[in-house]
């Protein structure tokens, strides 16, 4: 699942975003993870969860211009792939467009 979304700021600001928002999720939902791991490497965030016994992972790349987000996700919740997608959409979009 691949999304990219474009954010209107700099890199830096587009990543202090992402951070922000990654944090509040985990707040939010951390106690139905078991695992979170997450490595940022320059603009990029290699993350995985672990969350009811399932394991989901990917990336997000921040360049000049948008926000590209690459997950994967387990094979039991491939049914509910474009539900997940819309919602990161709008969340994303929703995100950058205060930027």
């Amino acid at each position: 699942m691949r999304i990219s979304v474009i954010h209107h700021t700099t890199r830096e600001n587009a990543r202090r975003l992402v951070e922000q928002r990654l944090a509040s999720l985990e707040a939010q939902y951390g106690h139905y993870a078991s695992d979170v791991h997450k490595s940022w490497s320059a603009d990029r965030l290699d993350f995985s969860v672990k969350a009811k016994g399932f394991t989901g992972s990917g990336w997000v790349e921040i360049t000049d211009s948008e926000v590209i987000i690459d997950g994967k996700l387990p094979l039991i919740a491939k049914p509910f792939e474009p539900r997940v997608k819309n919602t990161i959409e709008r969340e994303a979009e929703a995100m950058f467009r205060r930027a």
